[in-house]
């Protein structure tokens, strides 16, 4: 179904949240390998190539500990995906990404648009991208399958030019219809035909990223 989506390479990005999601990131490993295995054994499997395993880390109660003692499954050598609470903003994020920052890991930042205490016109938004922090819009935002206030401020966020990244937000199969439809969306292949994403660069193990 992916592939008919328009998608031939993923990163599989599993949540790392306390303690909603305890993944362990050893165990990860242990099963995106069986996955790949499973996968490499079937003859006649034709869909996306599974690139690489990462993770989406929760700024939660323990992001601090991760921080200190880092075991950060990356995106390619050295980006941490990092997501923030979809309910009330943590305090010291500014500090926290700081800190991530001097451990010497580049920092992308999971769906800004969902975050209802947050909006394109935000100090916190325009600090991050002063930090060199790229984010990721995810496509579904865009049809608004998360609402119209989503919709809305993904956009904006591409009319600032501040959007490096598109991400699928692959929870299961509602999702992968939903992103099917996107690709009859005449809106999603303006934005793809107006924007540079770089999510080719992810897939071909090299992000070429101007920092402001």
């Amino acid at each position: 179904m992916m592939k008919a989506a328009g998608f031939s390479k993923a990163v599989c990005t599993p949540h790392f949240q306390y303690p909603r999601y305890p993944n362990d990131e050893d165990d990860i490993r242990k099963r995106f390998s069986v996955l790949k295995d499973a996968v490499a054994r079937q003859e006649d499997y034709n869909g996306v190539e599974l690139i690489g395993i990462a993770g989406e880390y929760r700024v939660d109660a323990i992001f601090d500990q991760r921080v200190a003692n880092p075991r950060f499954l990356r995106i390619i050598d050295h980006y941490v995906l990092t997501e923030l609470s979809l309910h009330q903003q943590v305090m010291g994020l500014e500090e926290k990404f700081f800190n991530l920052q001097m451990k010497g890991y580049d920092i992308i930042l999971a769906h800004p648009e969902r975050y209802p205490y947050l909006n394109p016109s935000s100090k916190l938004l325009e600090r991050f991208k002063e930090m060199g922090v790229m984010f990721q819009v995810n496509i579904l935002s865009l049809t608004g399958f998360y609402g119209e206030s989503c919709r809305r401020k993904a956009y904006e966020l591409l009319e600032r030019r501040w959007v490096e990244l598109l991400g699928t937000d692959m929870h299961n199969n509602v999702y992968a219809h939903a992103l099917l439809d996107a690709t009859h969306d005449r809106k999603i292949e303006k934005v793809l035909d107006s924007n540079t994403f770089l999510n080719k660069d992810v897939a071909a193990g090299v992000i070429k990223h101007n920092k402001l």
